[in-house]
């Protein structure tokens, strides 16, 4: 089965993005921060099924990859992956080598050529989280943005994740 695998930043400030306003007023985006704070989701889609995985990590690394390589594996009960993903440099940590030979019969890594974002359906599903997630919302914690990364994530229909993992179109 073929997922395709990406990794995004999720923090405690708004994404200041498009909005409808009445002509001449412009909206304001409240934004009062002491601290600004990040962590990095790590998500993988089937497009073919719309199945959605993720997991919130405080950085991005091989550790912190690798356990998501794990629940997707798992997620996946039964059936050999072919994760389609970037070339991340964590992506290619020699401490996954023996890790991806001991359960090749589980899951194969497929690397994308470099700086091609737009061959990798999962980034259509970050256009999505980012537009229902953050972008114009002001919260006051880092606690309660990941309640509404979470939130999305369990309310995001199959169908929605197969719509949008199959656009064709340059939606950015």
């Amino acid at each position: 089965m073929a997922v395709f695998e990406d990794e995004a930043s999720l923090s405690n400030t708004a994404t200041v993005s498009y909005a409808w306003a009445i002509k001449g007023q412009q909206p304001e985006i409240c934004q009062p921060q002491r601290k600004k704070e990040r962590k990095t989701i790590f998500g993988c889609v089937c497009p073919e099924n719309g199945k959605l995985i993720t997991d919130v990590a405080d950085k991005g690394n091989t550790a912190t990859f690798f356990r998501f390589l794990i629940k997707a594996v798992n997620a996946f009960e039964g059936k050999k992956l072919y994760m389609v993903l970037d070339n991340a440099r964590f992506h290619h940590a020699k401490r996954l080598k023996p890790i991806l030979e001991r359960y090749k019969h589980r899951i194969e890594l497929v690397f994308l050529p470099p700086y091609s974002p737009d061959l990798n359906p999962v980034e259509r599903v970050w256009w999505l989280m980012r537009k229902n997630v953050t972008h114009n919302r002001r919260v006051m914690s880092m606690d309660k943005r990941i309640d509404l990364f979470n939130g999305w994530v369990n309310n995001v229909s199959a169908e929605q994740m197969i719509r949008v993992c199959n656009l064709i179109e340059n939606i950015y």
